[in-house]
């Protein structure tokens, strides 16, 4: 009973692998369509996320499955709580993705990005898919120094969600309301898809080491935000 124990705990941390490379894919497609004004990318990632609900619904259900049958103590039971909540962040990053993918729908069939902002929303994309890459490689190999890297990768991301802001509060900036509202928006979904990696990675050190970072969850509030997401914006 034990060997199927396992079996099944390694089935849940590959699922959770298996949902940060779809949430990867899904920031990564938002981002081009996004920056191209490419609505049937933009669809599909939209489309695509209830894949991600699927997986977390199945992997918590296995998970409540393990807790109730086999009454794990001690690392397994660490295992199994901290899985749930990882796969809460990492099903928040596909939502995030999603909202990207929102942004780029309805400006089209312009692009949502003035062209100045283009490489500073490129980079951001590019940071969140290293990151939440970076965090499905924590997971397979519970790896706490990788874990702990992963909080300079989220250090860029701020820096550059404050670049974003910069140019968005210059005088430069001539552009209407609508789209000083998406840029904001965009920027916060991307710097929020770091903090959910932040959280994964941190609670791989818990698994790891039983210490629990006072910083490692995502408040209440932010979780609020995450979801908001007007479909329309005034002009």
């Amino acid at each position: 009973m034990r060997k199927a124990f396992h079996e099944e705990l390694d089935r849940v941390t590959e699922g959770l692998v298996e949902m940060t490379r779809l949430a990867s894919s899904a920031m990564s497609r938002a981002t081009t369509a996004l920056l191209d004004a490419d609505v049937q990318l933009a669809e599909s990632v939209i489309g695509a996320d209830v894949e991600i609900d699927a997986l977390r619904e199945e992997l918590d259900l296995l998970s409540f499955d393990l807790l109730a049958l086999q009454q794990p103590v001690a690392t397994d039971l660490r295992m199994v709580v901290t899985s749930m909540r990882m796969s809460a962040d990492i099903e928040r990053m596909g939502d995030l993705a999603r909202h990207v993918a929102k942004v780029a729908r309805l400006r089209y069939p312009n692009s949502a990005v003035p062209a100045e902002l283009r490489s500073i929303i490129l980079e951001m994309g590019q940071v969140a898919e290293r990151i939440v890459t970076k965090a499905g490689s924590v997971i397979a190999a519970r790896d706490v120094e990788a874990a702990k890297q992963i909080e300079r990768d989220d250090d860029a991301m701020d820096d550059l969600h404050r670049q974003l802001f910069e140019r968005l509060s210059s005088d430069s900036w001539k552009h209407p309301a609508e789209t000083t509202v998406d840029i904001t928006l965009v920027g916060r979904y991307y710097e929020r898809f770091a903090d959910h990696a932040v959280s994964v990675a941190r609670r791989v050190v818990f698994l790891v080491t039983g210490e629990h970072s006072a910083d490692s969850e995502v408040s209440h509030e932010d979780e609020e935000d995450d979801e908001a997401y007007p479909e329309t914006t005034t002009p």
